[in-house]
């Protein structure tokens, strides 16, 4: 009698990649992971936030994770990314025309991402991560840095000290939408936007382009 046939042997899979579940890693999947994490991390900060409960919201397996976007750390910068989207083209607007106005636009357009409902609420999800939690306040000042501000210095670079410029126009900005919007301290909470704009823009534009 002849010896039983072996089966044959499967192929390795993909490390990190779990086995294919048809609609949960079909067309779309890794953007409801997307979606699923920029939710989570805004409902529940980043310390409370992990692989599984996004792979959970996303209806998919915690591998498929790990496989699109890798460390929770990983999957947060993705996150935050697309969260600031519109932050991220602060640097066209101060760009967009003659260096005289830069202070203006660059405020203009700063206060724009903020004074919408649609983006102010997952902003302000993402600073309370990052005031509370050191690796999402790494992820987000190398995001800052590296698409926003280093962009701004190239745009500045016939002033002395660029980047540094650029910094101290993003804080001045900064501080005063904290106040505005996360503690709401009045009058500035409650002042008109374009009143707001005119007073700060002088005081921006010296920052970017005065020696």
């Amino acid at each position: 009698m002849s010896a039983p046939e072996e089966a044959p042997a499967t192929a390795p899979r993909r490390r990190g990649r779990p086995a294919r579940t048809g609609a949960a890693e079909g067309p779309g999947a890794r953007d409801r992971i997307l979606a699923a994490a920029r939710t989570e991390f805004a409902e529940r900060g980043y310390d409370k936030t992990s692989v599984r409960g996004i792979a959970k919201a996303a209806g998919v397996d915690p591998a498929l994770v790990h496989h699109y976007f890798g460390t929770k750390e990983q999957v947060f910068a993705a996150a935050i990314e697309l969260t600031m989207a519109s932050a991220l083209s602060v640097p066209d607007a101060v760009a967009a025309g003659e260096r005289e106005g830069a202070g203006e636009r660059m405020a203009r357009a700063m206060f724009g991402v903020w004074e919408s409902p649609d983006t102010r609420a997952p902003m302000l999800a993402v600073l309370r991560s990052a005031l509370t939690n050191e690796t999402a306040a790494g992820v987000l000042r190398s995001l800052i840095e590296r698409r926003i501000l280093e962009r701004m210095a190239e745009e500045l670079a016939d002033v002395p000290e660029p980047k540094f410029r650029a910094q101290l126009a993003a804080g001045q900005l900064v501080g005063i939408a904290v106040l505005r919007y996360v503690i709401r301290m009045e009058p500035i909470a409650s002042a008109e936007i374009d009143d707001i704009i005119a007073m700060v823009g002088p005081t921006v534009q010296r920052y970017l382009t005065e020696n």
